[in-house]
């Protein structure tokens, strides 16, 4: 079997991610959308204490990202769709086809009867009646009496929920975002070119799914192809994947010195897994790219894709990673809005970031240097130039050090 290093292995996920191309390349509307699509999607998230996930996510890879870009892919040019993937996401409308089978899985949930009861058949049909007759509708354009203090997406609202439904089985689809706030629109409208296209059998279904996370991934478990898109079972694409090595479309790997183990300690077991054929040559042309960002560093938004799978975050970077905004603040070790700094490809610290967009200044609230790191005057300067960056790029005039660094 063939090895291939850690080092590798994680230059393959960063320049299928484009985390190794040149962001100071001019930023388009059509450059964000080549990016998108290289990474597959890019995920949607509303916490906005320094910057929304997904605006993040597409300024760490473009000095001049601006929202307006991605809110005229999705909102006008319509070559974006926002659906489900592991989570809420923004897709490419090309891929609109393989959402059919999530459609369908959604239609056959029995979570609707239950949140919805007896009625649940009227009151989605209310909702879609009304979509159909008046247009584009939010779910507070429903005036509907709780008789509950709400705790949650639990205690949804009856039309929240036909909403979602409608949302989830493809009959509506979100036509734009009003401040955060879905604007739904029948789909059949919204999307008219892609909207009638016929389901993908489940073969074709299921080659898409894993050829697709194989080009982005470059070398990867079944568990990670099934994760990418979360549109498969492992099952299935640990077959397709046994299949694409004996076609000679994929190789069987391990990846050597994979990390460490949770908890801490090396991790001398090699991590099994599968490459794309021409991994080589892929690996020294991400090498070649990396020499040329020249350790340049940035700051990630939580949800980048290339941390998002924590264990291989872990495998691949050594970089042992939470997200503390869901953990109890008495809990966290670093705190509610951490943000990973990676300067070339390896993570050396960790900051507590928060914008405050009335003074126009991103405070630092605590820095952290991943160990074994040398803190040299060059790494804090490359640093400070990135945290500058950033803060212009996020809305904000100046960066504002807190006292809280650990070593």
């Amino acid at each position: 079997m063939a090895q291939i290093d850690v080092r590798g292995a994680r230059l393959l996920l960063m320049d299928g991610q484009g985390l190794l191309a040149d962001p100071g390349v001019n930023a388009t509307a059509g450059a964000v959308y080549k990016v998108i699509e290289q990474m597959g999607f890019v995920q949607l998230d509303t916490i906005s204490v320094a910057e929304r996930a997904h605006h993040h996510i597409l300024l760490t890879r473009f000095d001049g990202y601006r929202p307006a870009m991605l809110e005229r892919l999705h909102h006008v040019d319509r070559r974006l769709f926002e659906h489900m993937t592991h989570d809420a996401s923004l897709i490419p409308t090309v891929f609109f086809p393989h959402w059919r089978a999530r459609f369908e899985r959604s239609m056959t949930s029995e979570w609707w009867k239950q949140k919805l009861g007896e009625a649940h058949a009227s009151v989605i049909a209310a909702v879609r009646e009304r979509i159909e007759k008046q247009g584009p509708v939010r779910s507070r354009d429903f005036e509907v009496e709780v008789s509950r203090k709400s705790g949650g997406w639990w205690d949804w609202a009856p039309h929240k929920t036909a909403l979602e439904y409608l949302w989830r089985t493809g009959v509506v689809a979100v036509a734009e975002r009003d401040q955060f706030q879905k604007v739904y629109d029948l789909t059949e409208r919204v999307y008219p070119a892609v909207h009638g296209l016929a389901r993908p059998s489940d073969e074709e279904h299921v080659e898409w799914a894993c050829r697709t996370a194989m080009e982005r991934l470059g070398v990867a478990t079944a568990r990670e192809v099934a994760q990418f898109w979360k549109a498969i079972s492992i099952a299935e694409a640990a077959a397709w994947c046994r299949g694409a090595v004996a076609r000679g479309e994929l190789e069987a790997v391990e990846v050597a010195g994979a990390g460490v183990k949770v908890g801490g300690g090396p991790n001398k077991k090699a991590r099994a897994a599968f490459a794309v054929a021409d991994w080589r040559r892929r690996a020294s042309r991400a090498e070649g790219k990396l020499a040329r960002l020249e350790g340049r560093t940035r700051v990630l938004s939580p949800f980048d894709p290339v941390i998002r799978d924590r264990q291989r975050a872990l495998a691949y970077f050594g970089f042992d990673y939470t997200f503390e905004a869901f953990v109890p603040a008495a809990k966290r070790r670093f705190g509610y809005y951490t943000l990973p700094v990676l300067e070339g490809d390896r993570f050396t610290a960790r900051l507590d970031a928060k914008l405050h967009r009335e003074r126009g200044e991103l405070e630092i609230k605590g820095l952290w240097w991943e160990p074994g790191v040398k803190v040299t005057r060059a790494r804090r300067a490359g640093l400070e130039e990135c945290l500058v960056g950033f803060t212009k790029a996020i809305g904000g005039e100046r960066v504002v050090m807190g006292d809280g660094e650990g070593e």
